[in-house]
């Protein structure tokens, strides 16, 4: 009975030490993104961590892109200060939620009729073979940011976010990003194919219509 009393004590001890080597302390980043991994060093101005794709390459992360570090031990650091001077208008907890959002819309949002719009732009501009083509698809990406962000509960991790206004705004921040990021190469690809086709299909066009290069 002792033996058995020892083994299960043992295993235990042995359990807890392994947990606890696996423990890595958690890197908050102003832009949502979550890291974990071991903390080398929070010297000169960045803390230091080792690539986990290449673990002979350090990694720094400048303190004015941190939010907060959870440390294995479990004590936290908060490198976030509102400081109107910085243009950190949010408090700590406002930030928090901002960066809930943005984390949200990072992981969630797809631009999808962004994406076509300023395809079929694209592709409208390039089919009518003038040189003033991309002129269509850069007309909507100009305006592809506009339109209001709907927060969509599909890709809110917490429902309780939403009602935080920081939470939207860092939500629509990210969004808007995505829809112009992802505009540009829909917009490039659908002027490309545009070109094409109107290399291609050009002598077919009524003479109503031919605004492009000339027929040969």
């Amino acid at each position: 009975m002792k033996f058995i009393k020892f083994l299960i004590t043992f295993f235990i001890l042995l359990s807890s030490l392994n947990i606890k080597s696996q423990t890595k302390d958690t890197i908050y980043l102003m832009n949502g993104n979550i890291i974990g991994e071991n903390i080398i060093d929070t010297l000169l101005g960045a803390v230091t961590i080792n690539d986990p794709a290449k673990p002979e390459k350090k990694l720094h992360y400048e303190l004015e892109d941190i939010y907060m570090v959870l440390f294995s031990n479990g004590i936290k650091r908060y490198y976030y200060q509102q400081d109107s001077a910085k243009n950190n208008w949010f408090t700590r907890e406002e930030m928090w939620y901002y960066t809930k959002g943005e984390r949200d819309a990072r992981k969630g949002f797809k631009p999808l009729g962004s994406m076509i719009g300023c395809g079929i732009a694209g592709f409208i501009g390039g089919a009518s073979g003038t040189f003033f083509g991309p002129a269509a698809p850069f007309a909507y990406f100009a305006m592809v940011g506009l339109p209001k962000v709907k927060v969509k509960s599909k890709t809110v991790s917490n429902p309780m976010y939403v009602e935080y206004d920081s939470y939207v705004l860092g939500y629509e921040r990210v969004a808007r990003t995505k829809r112009r990021t992802h505009s540009v190469v829909t917009g490039a690809i659908g002027l490309a194919l545009g070109y094409a086709f109107y290399g291609i299909a050009h002598k077919s066009y009524p003479e109503t219509i031919n605004i492009g290069f000339l027929k040969h």
